[in-house]
């Protein structure tokens, strides 16, 4: 049986994945009903993937907040102790993390093999370049997208699909969180 394997994004409204401004973690516009919903997703058992790049920011990120700031929401110390998978050239182990394994190689060869070997579903936060050539290759079943209603035209930065291929996007499920936030969950279809 193969793992299904979702890619999970946070985005501003016009694309980006990140910011440069005062906006804060969650764009500022975090609630209980996303962190709970959060927090139920990541208590699911799964592995979790991430390309190097990521993979280093949240460590980094994790390392320099304090016990009981928004990085450290019940979540993200969920996804923490969650088995990762990191695909990389440059690191190595021992990683910063309580369960996480290096591979380096093709990220498309490491991720079809890990669909195949793995008895839980696979989960990416984040790792964008990494996505798109999963996505392009055929091996993301699930785009998760966290919408934040904010439009970061001056300060937005990491686009989530720059140079992606094209594709069709079947929606599975969608919520609202909070009243404001909206929840998408796509089956991608490489559109050729």
């Amino acid at each position: 049986m193969t793992a299904t394997y979702t890619f999970d994004v946070f985005s501003s409204l016009d694309g980006f994945g990140s910011h440069t401004g005062r906006w804060g973690g969650y764009w500022g516009k975090q609630g209980p009903e996303l962190l709970d919903r959060r927090l139920a997703l990541y208590s699911e058992e799964h592995r979790m993937v991430f390309g190097a790049t990521t993979f280093r920011a949240t460590v980094q990120m994790l390392a320099s907040s304090t016990e009981g700031s928004d990085v450290r929401d019940p979540w993200v110390t969920r996804m923490r102790n969650l088995p990762a998978t990191v695909v990389s050239s440059t690191l190595q182990e021992p990683l910063d993390w309580p369960d996480a394994t290096v591979v380096s190689g093709d990220a498309v060869d490491i991720i079809a093999r890990l669909k195949e070997e793995s008895d839980v579903p696979l989960r990416s936060h984040g790792s964008l370049s990494l996505n798109r050539a999963l996505m392009a290759a055929g091996l993301v079943d699930r785009v998760h997208v966290t919408v934040f209603p904010v439009i970061t035209g001056q300060t937005g930065v990491d686009p989530i699909f720059k140079d992606a291929a094209d594709f069709d996007l079947e929606l599975i499920e969608s919520r609202t969180l909070d009243g404001r936030t909206q929840e998408l969950i796509y089956r991608p279809t490489l559109r050729i």
